[in-house]
């Protein structure tokens, strides 16, 4: 426990963004658990239910009552959760087995947990997600008042265990200075909700319990780090760093020093993310991830209601580039209405593209929907597949785009074969984006929430930068354009390598931008080559990072807090 008089400590973690920022700590209590089968009485099934119903509706009116459309989209996939008919019967069966209803949802939610835990990816951030619907139903079978949203009554630090969307959903996210989780993912709800909204955020930090109400932090998602007790030098560090990222211009193309185009583009998931955004903050949208419609629903939604969403997105952004990424469901984002078996290995599984293997109906509406929304909207999105292994695969989805009319069309290169045979995919497509964040995954044969292998999955691995170089090379050498649209494209300094490498376009969340669009403003091409060259040079992940930062303008690793 820390100590009465103060002696300052630094804990370290995994940072989501690039703030800072200095205040009190608010912690948000764990949700109380009366899991013990033998601490409540009988509940009858019609109760067990009723608590179903009830809870759904709570979030769904939550959804409907949020102002933010991040949170909004949160709470939807929440409410879908709950609304699992498979999770109401795996309840139900627990207490046909003889197990009381609290006990029965314990070990219902449990079993589903550990499924989306060995799932991987989307099912696994959405554990969290997952506990928190199983406290509210065991709050309403026992007529316990759920843990309700808190308010602030100043700017705080929220410390947490880890944070579901109902926890944040009443919140004046203004009030909000920074996130510390003792858990949680890059990828989870905390993660999107603090990365929309510019919060600092610091997970998976081991010291995260020794905080409490009241303490005073400060917190450094640059740095990955939160300090207890931060001194006067600590302060005077953070406010000259926050007084410099407010000077950075937020506005304005992307480009090296000298000239070179970098196109900087946003990822969105919701049109309500597109309507929101200030389009002289980026160049376009660079991935419009298009699952939310699909997921959790018992009926694929209909042409009409996915025309009117990708009016929405391709409206708010016209006549700036849009890039579409179809459907990316399948193994670890099920979709119910295809009530396929579950896979051994879902990250290796009918995901994706791979979908067409089992129907086309997915794609051919989706892609006519999209068509339509772009005559409706008078505007061209460029359209790509998700999960593309092989030239055949790259070859038939770029036929199935022309004819729905499409001008740009191209494929993802997120599994290490398609990297390989890029050649072979760039002579049937007009374009490729490189996923990073499963690139890392597939190359190293390491789980993305699997904490012990994070060393892994950096995107300074020597195997995965070899990738990258090799996929971005080939494509200037065919003439077509390469983005990046995986996590590493917000980091300033592999921004920097990423552009020396020969991408054409980076697109990462609207606040990680102005620290990039700098950090490209202050190096020229041939430094970025440098730059770039150091990096591949590396034998190691840590030597590949630290030989990249050390060629950084020292203004700029003083301005963007880039650690030596």
């Amino acid at each position: 426990m820390i100590e009465k008089n103060p002696t300052r400590q630094v804990f370290a973690g995994a940072g989501v963004g690039r703030g800072a920022a200095i205040g009190p700590v608010i912690r948000v209590p764990s949700a109380a658990h009366p899991l013990s089968e033998g601490e409540s009485e009988q509940v009858p099934v019609q109760s067990v239910q009723d608590a179903f119903v009830s809870v759904i509706r709570l979030l769904e009116v939550r959804a409907a009552e949020a102002h933010d459309a991040t949170v909004r989209e949160v709470l939807e996939a929440t409410a879908s959760i709950a609304s699992d008919p498979e999770l109401q019967r795996a309840v139900l069966a627990q207490m046909e087995s003889g197990h009381n209803a609290v006990a029965a949802v314990n070990h219902a939610v449990s079993e589903f947990a550990d499924a989306f835990t060995h799932a991987g990816g989307y099912l696994a951030e959405r554990v969290t997600d997952l506990h928190s619907v199983r406290d509210k139903l065991i709050a309403e079978i026992l007529g316990l008042s759920a843990q309700e949203s808190f308010h602030l009554e100043q700017p705080s630090v929220l410390v947490a265990e880890d944070l579901a969307p109902v926890d944040t959903a009443g919140l004046d996210l203004s009030m909000v200075l920074a996130i510390v989780l003792e858990r949680g993912g890059p990828t989870g709800h905390t993660a999107i909700i603090a990365t929309q909204h510019g919060i600092p955020c610091v997970m998976r930090v081991t010291g995260a319990k020794e905080l409490h109400s009241g303490d005073i932090v400060a917190v450094n998602a640059a740095e990955s780090t939160v300090i207890f007790a931060p001194t006067s030098e600590d302060r005077t560090r953070i406010e000259a760093y926050n007084a410099a990222l407010q000077s950075i211009v937020t506005n304005g193309v992307g480009a090296t020093r000298d000239g070179h185009p970098v196109q900087l583009l946003s990822n969105i998931g919701t049109p309500e993310d597109a309507e929101s955004l200030n389009r002289n903050e980026c160049e376009g949208v660079g991935l419009f991830r298009t699952e939310l419609p699909f997921l959790g629903r018992e009926v694929a939604p209909s042409i009409t209601e996915q025309r009117e969403l990708y009016s929405r997105v391709l409206r708010a952004f016209t006549p700036q580039k849009v890039v579409v990424r179809t459907l990316d469901a399948g193994a670890d984002k099920p979709l119910p209405f295809l009530r396929a078996d579950r896979e051994e290995n879902p990250a290796l599984g009918i995901r994706g593209y791979r979908l067409t293997r089992r129907t086309t109906t997915l794609l051919d509406a989706q892609l006519r929907s999209l068509s339509a929304a772009a005559t409706a909207t008078n505007s061209e999105p460029w359209v790509m597949a998700p999960m593309i292994t092989t030239a055949v695969e790259a070859g038939d989805f770029v036929r199935l785009a022309r004819a729905a009319g499409f001008k740009n069309a191209g494929v993802m290169i997120e599994v290490p074969a398609a990297a390989l045979r890029i050649g072979d995919i760039l002579r049937e497509v007009d374009f490729v984006s490189i996923g990073t964040n499963d690139l890392a995954q597939y190359t190293m044969a390491s789980d993305r929430l699997v904490g012990e292998l994070a060393d892994l999955l950096s995107p300074w691995q020597p195997a995965l930068l070899g990738l990258i170089s090799h996929v971005l090379a080939e494509s200037k050498r065919f003439g077509k354009q390469a983005g990046i649209c995986g996590e590493s494209a917000a980091d300033p300094v592999m921004a920097l390598v990423l552009t020396g490498l020969g991408a054409s376009s980076l697109s990462m969340s609207i606040s990680a931008l102005p620290a990039v669009r700098y950090a490209l403003s202050q190096h020229t091409l041939k430094e970025c080559q440098g730059i770039a060259t150091a990096a591949m040079s590396a034998d190691t992940a840590e030597r590949a990072y630290t030989r990249a930062r050390d060629l950084v303008h020292p203004e700029v690793k003083t301005k963007l807090s880039i650690r030596d």
